[in-house]
């Protein structure tokens, strides 16, 4: 199945979104945690597992829309 340019640039766009959305959730997280807020350590884990995983999304979808992006029409 072939995609469009468009699903290309909604790839790229989700990409984008996931790094700026979870640099900012990381930021957040990580000025909780030195700032000695007392959460339970799954609650840490867990989010810390959130990040990872989006970002791995955000990678994957950035690098499939840019090869889209490549191919010549």
């Amino acid at each position: 199945m072939r995609l469009g340019r468009g699903h290309a640039w909604l790839r790229v766009g989700v990409a984008v979104w996931s790094f700026v959305t979870y640099a900012t959730f990381t930021r957040t997280l990580w000025n909780a945690h030195s700032s000695g807020e007392d959460r339970p350590t799954g609650y840490w884990v867990a989010h810390t597992v959130l990040i990872v995983v989006n970002v791995i999304i955000g990678v994957v979808l950035g690098r499939l829309g840019l090869k889209a992006l490549r191919k010549p029409s």
